[in-house]
């Protein structure tokens, strides 16, 4: 059983600029909510600043923060595996590390919780300094989102939550590559409730999530809990499979009436709209496949490298986590 009430998991990438503030309110955050049973533990996703040895000074300096060193940049969502796969607490803190989500927040989600929640998640209200671009992508994502999936993911909402151990338990079991946790935090079930707030502008550094990435995460997202582009293929194949009955026929009628049929343009533009849905339909499986390629190789999730907490001060620890682990 577990002698701690609560685990903060916070992934880290480039944010030496605000490692400590970030230490300090989650620490305040836990010692109101907790007293002092509770653990806050960092990941470091492979940053390319100095956040790995502040890290390692907040870790040294404080004996309830681990600091888990990854070998390499996994992405947001494998860091947050890791830490997720090393806490011990009753209850786990979700929170990223630029502070746009506040960590104050903690003891209302906790009351929230008693009340019998199995998942407290944070639903914003509104976005502050971000761009326009940035809140209305966001605010189309998740409403396309939820027409693909057969799951309902709350809208406006990030990995910003508060989990019962019971549900750690079973998403720590779910060995998918491409990971999308708020959707398999929604997949699982129990009872969840939304806590609604004003997301506050970063704290320091810069966004983690250029276009690129965005359009990275969406893709993982739908693939992820969705065959619904799968289908697309059908459908495209019976439309054009009626158009060309419907030509065909007009075809004929011309020919029987003693027209002459012209426009070597038109039958240009039609063999390219078939030509240009064929690849894209050809894509969406391609991307199915990959993944499938992917999966079948059973690699692990993620390599950590070291990892610096109370118990280890000098040891370098080399491991991973595969499907197969107990």
């Amino acid at each position: 059983m577990s002698k701690l009430k609560l685990s903060v998991v916070v992934p880290c990438f480039n944010e030496q600029d605000g490692i400590f503030e970030l230490s300090r309110r989650v620490t305040e955050a836990c010692k109101k909510a907790v007293d002092k049973s509770y653990e806050l533990i960092l990941v470091n996703d492979g940053s390319t600043d100095a956040t790995w040895e502040k890290m390692c000074e907040i870790s040294r300096s404080d004996r309830q923060v681990t600091s888990i060193n990854l070998s390499r940049n996994y992405g947001h969502q494998i860091a947050l595996s890791a830490g997720l796969r090393f806490c011990k607490g009753d209850r786990i803190f979700i929170i990223d590390a630029d502070l746009q989500d506040p960590p104050e927040l903690l003891s209302k989600m906790m009351l929230q919780m008693d009340e019998g929640c199995d998942v407290v998640y944070g639903q914003r209200n509104k976005r502050e300094g971000e761009t326009a671009f940035k809140k209305a992508s966001a605010f189309a994502f998740y409403r396309i989102l939820n027409w693909f999936v057969d799951i309902n993911i709350p809208k406006d909402t990030g990995d910003f939550r508060l989990i019962s151990r019971k549900a750690v338990e079973v998403l720590n079991n779910m060995p998918e590559q491409h990971r999308f946790i708020r959707g398999m935090v929604s997949w699982i079930g129990m009872r969840q409730e939304p806590i609604f707030y004003d997301r506050e502008p970063r704290f320091a550094g810069k966004t983690k999530y250029p276009l690129t990435k965005m359009i990275r995460f969406a893709i993982d997202a739908i693939t992820g809990f969705s065959i619904l582009p799968l289908r697309f293929a059908t459908w495209f194949g019976v439309f054009t499979g009626l158009l060309a009955v419907a030509l065909l026929l007009f075809v004929v009628i011309e020919n029987l009436l003693g027209n002459t049929i012209e426009g070597w343009t038109s039958l240009a533009l039609i063999i390219l709209s078939l030509g240009s849905i064929q690849l894209f339909v050809t894509g969406v499986l391609g991307e199915y496949l990959g993944r499938i390629y992917i999966e079948s190789k059973g690699r692990p999730l993620y390599v950590i490298q070291e990892i610096l907490n109370s118990d280890n001060f000098e040891t370098i620890k080399i491991g991973s986590y595969k499907k197969n682990e107990e």
